[in-house]
């Protein structure tokens, strides 16, 4: 199976308008009682068994059940009889906006997020409805559940023989768009490693520098309108909260930063198809994006957006049969690619790699991007030898694979 989503903007009137944010706000609210409920269920069984807070204990039931997704999905068919409200949006987009607060626990048991929080007027921004017919959708307009038939802007053409699964309706400073999720019966074989080979490494000075030694400068995208954005911030915050030069004020914010996030996922695409240029194997270091993020240079790390790269880079690799493969990022930057010795650590400040044993000079990143390259070709079955000077050749353990 093959699943892709194809996002357009949308082209909706003042009726579509204000029922999308009828339903965003109902969703929220919806989110924000089953939230309550899990907390409170929470904190009742976190209170101590020989004392009471000074403040106020949760109280409930010993033998009332952990709310989950099933139960509070029962119990939102019941509130639609004392809340008229409800019944305005459609059900599964209900039932979505619970799966969405499920999800959240999930990753916060399994992933080390942090625990959910409540969501304030206009932090909902988006709702799913789960299960579209293949009629639902024509050339230029989508039929949506209770809402009708809304035009779209039509950017791109959808391929043909595709299944509609699924619409997410989104809210954008810029506009209403709509994520649509189609899916094909065929099976697509995942890439193997062939062609030329390429180490990536990834940095604050050099956003990429690859094994032959291509460079890439960093663009600072929010660093270099930090000021701006603090600008307008400070016009939001001499405004009457709610009123209209409030909302206009605070809508120049939210241009800004979706203008920021759109240029570095646009750089990002520019890049991912440079290095696909390039060759037909991509090795990346498997970093630990979340304590970098933490880190003294955080901002920075979080600016350059290393993550979604690496996220766009897979996707980018898959679309043109180019392999991809993570491999360990320890010490790539102390180790020599020409020898294999280890040549100490090196400061920020230090941006030439000298190694004292064979003395191989190069560019400080354009080596730890050669070690990737190595370390990613010993992962895939290959040994490395060497040619002198960071050149390299990956020679098949197995005789029929072909040579880098």
């Amino acid at each position: 199976m093959l699943t892709l989503t194809y996002e357009y903007k949308l082209k909706p009137n003042n009726r579509e308008r204000a029922i999308f944010e009828d339903w965003l706000e109902i969703n929220r609210k919806v989110y924000n009682y089953a939230l309550n409920e899990r907390k409170a269920w929470l904190k009742s069984r976190s209170c101590h068994v020989n004392c009471c807070s000074l403040q106020g204990e949760y109280i409930i039931s010993a033998d009332a059940p952990r709310p989950t997704y099933s139960q509070q999905s029962r119990s939102l068919t019941e509130a639609k009889k004392e809340f008229p409200d409800l019944r305005r949006v459609q059900s599964q987009v209900l039932q979505q906006t619970l799966i969405r607060l499920e999800k959240a626990f999930v990753s916060m048991w399994e992933q080390n997020h942090g625990f959910p929080r409540f969501k304030k007027p206009g932090a909902m921004r988006s709702f799913v409805f789960p299960q579209l017919k293949q009629e639902d959708l024509s050339e230029d307009q989508i039929k949506l559940p209770k809402i009708g038939w809304v035009a779209f802007r039509v950017s791109r053409p959808i391929a043909e023989g595709g299944k509609l699964k699924q619409a997410r309706i989104v809210k954008r400073a810029s506009g209403w768009y709509v994520m649509l999720t189609l899916q094909w019966d065929v099976s697509v074989p995942s890439p193997m490693p062939h062609g030329d080979a390429l180490g990536v490494d990834v940095g604050l000075t050099s956003f990429i520098a690859t094994s032959n030694g291509l460079c890439v400068k960093r663009p600072k995208f929010f660093v270099d309108l930090q000021r701006k954005l603090k600008l307008l911030q400070q016009r939001v915050s001499r405004k009457k909260l709610g009123s209209n030069n409030w909302r206009k004020a605070q809508g120049k914010v939210q241009k800004l930063h979706e203008h920021i996030a759109n240029a570095r996922k646009d750089f990002h695409w520019k890049v991912a198809h440079r290095l696909c240029d390039q060759a037909q194997t991509i090795f990346v270091e498997d970093l630990n994006l979340i304590g970098l993020s933490r880190g003294i240079l955080g901002k920075h790390c979080l600016d350059a957006g290393w993550g979604q790269f690496f996220s766009i880079l897979g996707q980018c690799c898959f679309k043109r049969g180019v392999y991809f493969q993570k491999v360990d990022s320890r010490k790539t930057s102390q180790i020599c690619p020409n020898c294999q010795t280890e040549t100490g650590k090196k400061t920020l400040a230090d941006r030439v790699h000298e190694c004292q044993n064979c003395g191989y000079t190069t560019d400080r990143d354009v080596a730890a991007a050669q070690v990737v390259a190595i370390r990613g070709l010993a992962a895939v079955g290959y040994t490395v030898k060497m040619l002198g000077e960071g050149k390299f050749i990956g020679i098949p353990l197995n005789q029929e694979s072909p040579h880098f």
